[in-house]
């Protein structure tokens, strides 16, 4: 095998949750320009179908299931379905996230009720995903992909509640490596800061010329934002016989910073 062909996922079979638009929508793409088919899963039917087309017209299998990444149910049924109808599972990535309300914290000025959501969205779905997603590859092997987030590295202001969950996967994803090796990999990708629907909620970024004087601010040495193939290409990297020495790991796409 050339060093190329080891990037490709040609017969794999992958799960993106999160997937009906931005990231989640790149990583799904990705894995199928790769090679693999794909589950792809979010709360909303209509965007996975538009998505689906995008990876059928590529030759790939698409299965796009409305899922909610919060249930365990939901996600336990969504392996199953990924095996009964495209043979098997072998990438399982839990991309799911974001801030629920788009409104960032500070955590001293947080609900409750807002910080479970936070945790649940960020943290517990990623639990969950990954634990359904190692039972399903015990045996067969495979690789889970959590998405962690440049947040999760140092203090947060005005956004704790996300950072704190993210810090969490970080944690998570080590020690399921080991609990799941050799047979399955568990690593991380952490994006910074990508212009998708969900951050311009959060950061206010309506405008291309919010989004220019926010990039000033924050300092990205690569002086531009992340692009969601920026992330769906370390997504595939993770994924593939590539990176089959590499677990436990979280790989950050920054541009830098």
């Amino acid at each position: 095998m050339g060093i190329l062909d080891s990037f490709r996922l040609d017969g794999e079979v992958a799960v993106v949750t999160g997937a009906g638009k931005g990231i989640g929508r790149a990583i799904a793409i990705g894995l199928a320009q790769a090679g693999a088919d794909v589950a792809i899963a979010s709360r909303t039917q209509s965007d996975l179908d538009a998505v689906a087309e995008e990876i059928r017209a590529l030759g790939r299998r698409a299965l796009p299931l409305a899922t909610d990444a919060t249930d365990m149910n939901a996600l336990e049924q969504l392996a199953q379905r990924t095996v009964a109808e495209l043979g098997k599972l072998t990438i399982w990535v839990n991309n799911a996230g974001g801030i629920p309300d788009g409104t960032p914290r500070y955590l001293t000025r947080t609900s409750e009720e807002n910080f479970d959501a936070q945790i649940d969205l960020n943290l517990k779905a990623v639990w969950m995903g990954a634990t359904v997603a190692a039972k399903v590859m015990n045996e067969g092997g495979g690789s889970i992909v959590n998405i962690s987030s440049r947040s999760a590295f140092g203090p947060q202001v005005k956004n704790g509640p996300y950072g704190a969950a993210k810090a969490a996967v970080n944690s998570l994803t080590t020690t399921m490596a080991w609990e799941v090796a050799p047979n399955v990999r568990v690593n991380a990708v952490a994006p910074g800061p990508v212009p998708t629907e969900n951050f311009d909620d959060c950061m206010g970024t309506d405008t291309d010329e919010k989004r220019e004087q926010l990039l000033k601010h924050i300092g990205i040495p690569m002086q531009r934002y992340g692009k969601p193939e920026d992330i769906a290409a370390a997504v595939v990297y993770m994924a593939s016989p590539a990176a089959s020495w590499v677990t436990g790991q979280c790989l950050y796409v920054t541009g830098g910073r």
